[in-house]
């Protein structure tokens, strides 16, 4: 296993393996931020209900963060180890294949973790903006609609989270491509159908997560 999980292709596995699981998790945890569309009460429950599982939310977010990890690392050495193999530049570079999710993967990749570790500070220990946080609603629980939306109605915040989004979605729309094909899934005449359905769902989901802050700036969602 120290061999295969060595090799380019072993490392291609882990790589695809791991944005397999964060992939899961995104589509997760859209579903569950949509529903500040049905209203706090709605919201703030399924907040309630994640930090009442306890530990197993810990150890969900320790195995996530460690997904992260395996994707990070396998993604820097596969790129080192490409630029080795091929020490001198192209002279003119051909992008007629090439789309720009594919172009811009490595740095999509760099900014989608800084807004990873920024969003964890901003709502999850809510270390950042901190005048935004710490709400309890009339139930008792922490008031995870009011943080959303006060937060959302600084432009600043929500264009940055539309922007992130947008990188997230463009580098889901390469990188569900190409987890196929590092999986092994990706049969010739299938290629053309899964170039654009991977492109859909990568942009649909940044259309999905943008619409959070999109809707409170605009006043779709508001405070009761």
């Amino acid at each position: 296993m120290r061999a295969y999980f060595g090799s380019s292709t072993g490392k291609k596995f882990l790589m695809a393996g791991s944005g397999a699981a964060l992939f899961a998790f995104i589509i997760g945890h859209l579903m569950g931020n949509l529903q500040i569309f049905l209203g706090p009460e709605e919201l703030n429950r399924y907040s309630a209900f994640l930090h009442g599982t306890g530990e197993l939310l810990w150890i969900a977010r320790v195995g996530l963060l460690v997904m992260v990890g395996i994707h990070i690392w396998t993604a820097t050495v596969l790129t080192l180890e490409n630029r080795a193999a091929r020490p001198a530049g192209y002279e003119a570079k051909d992008y007629i294949e090439a789309s720009y999710a594919s172009r811009t993967m490595h740095w999509s990749g760099i900014l989608v973790a800084a807004y990873i570790i920024y969003h964890l500070l901003h709502f999850t220990f809510r270390s950042v903006h901190p005048e935004l946080s710490h709400f309890i609603d009339a139930k008792g629980r922490p008031d995870v609609y009011r943080m959303v939306v006060l937060s959302f109605q600084q432009p600043v915040i929500a264009i940055t989270y539309v922007l992130a989004n947008f990188l997230l979605g463009s580098h889901l729309s390469h990188g569900i491509y190409s987890g196929f094909q590092s999986l092994g899934f990706l049969k010739e005449g299938l290629r053309p159908r899964m170039y654009w359905l991977s492109r859909i769902i990568g942009y649909g989901i940044f259309l999905g997560y943008a619409s959070i802050p999109l809707g409170v700036l605009c006043g779709m969602v508001r405070l009761p």
